[in-house]
């Protein structure tokens, strides 16, 4: 039995360290944003009402309808690097957090940024070779895509 005991726990151990660490503000994903709606090009915050929890996460939706897209096939719409800053993730593989209105959808893919205080990191993203820092930033999440 208690070996029994032993693997369920290590399983549940390997599944709960295996999870996303997603950028959340208030528990929601994105501060609450649609993620379906950037690929319409026009960012929204979605609503309480229409939220789905995927992956241990909640995700606010304007509407049933892009709530329903985004149960169908929500790899599609999940932003890169968790919905942290794709710049600082691909320069220093930092986990920064983002304004959600500056954004990229670059090859299909949500990348979201950075911009405060003077600093839009999505500038920097094209000005300093964004196709190689997306290269960076891939290698950077899969190292620190399960810390918290």
């Amino acid at each position: 039995m208690k070996k029994i005991v032993g693997i369920v726990f290590l399983l549940l151990s390997i599944t709960v360290s295996a999870q996303v660490d997603y950028y959340t503000k208030g528990g929601v994903a994105v501060d609450g944003y649609d993620v379906t709606e950037y690929f319409n090009k026009t960012p929204k915050k979605g609503v309480k009402e229409y939220s789905v929890n995927y992956d241990g996460t909640q995700f606010y939706f304007v509407n049933e309808k892009n709530k329903t897209k985004f149960e169908a096939t929500p790899k599609s719409f999940i932003p890169q690097y968790g919905g942290y800053c794709a710049y600082a993730i691909g320069t220093k593989g930092d986990k920064v957090k983002i304004n959600p209105e500056t954004y990229e959808i670059r090859d299909g893919k949500l990348y979201l940024f950075y911009n405060s205080w003077g600093t839009n990191t999505l500038d920097l993203w094209h000005k300093e070779g964004a196709e190689a820092l997306r290269i960076n930033a891939d290698k950077n999440w899969e190292k620190i895509k399960n810390k918290q």
